[in-house]
């Protein structure tokens, strides 16, 4: 297994960076408008900062995560993109394709736990398949321009 930083850092902030923008798109359109009333008909399932309409207050949370899962992210696909055919922003978005299949895997698993409406599951997987698409094929893309190999 390869460990290269640079790829892995820079890599993974432009994997973070593409994805956060697809997702100021999707957010006010999915969550602020198509979900709304569900989110608010099953208000016990969410962070008392969501229910209290103070998003802001999870934003150092969901920043250092969402950055860290970008790198390691990033690290895989630093592993595998050998075996995916194309240049770097389709090897990228190939990928994009393959996080988005665990996605909806753990997705299908985790909705037989939680009794939320498969509106939700639906909407979420949607916005996961853009966020996974468009980020991947950015991050292809730099790691390509960042790779010697």
């Amino acid at each position: 297994m390869k460990f290269n930083l640079k790829v892995i850092l820079l890599g993974g902030l432009a994997y973070y960076v593409a994805q956060f923008l697809v997702s100021l798109g999707t957010g006010p359109f999915i969550h602020e408008g198509i979900l709304v009333e569900v989110y608010m008909a099953h208000s016990l399932f969410w962070r008392p900062e969501l229910v209290a309409d103070n998003a802001a207050a999870l934003m150092p949370r969901w920043i250092t995560t969402g950055i860290i899962m970008a790198f390691l992210q990033v690290g895989i696909y630093d592993n595998i993109r050998s075996a995916l055919d194309g240049s770097g922003w389709l090897k990228g978005m190939k990928f994009g394709v393959i996080a988005f299949l665990f996605y909806m895997a753990f997705s299908a698993g985790w909705s037989g736990i939680f009794n939320l409406p498969e509106s939700l599951w639906m909407w979420w997987n949607i916005e996961a398949l853009l966020v996974f698409l468009v980020g991947g094929a950015v991050m292809g893309f730099v790691v390509n321009k960042l790779s010697s190999d």
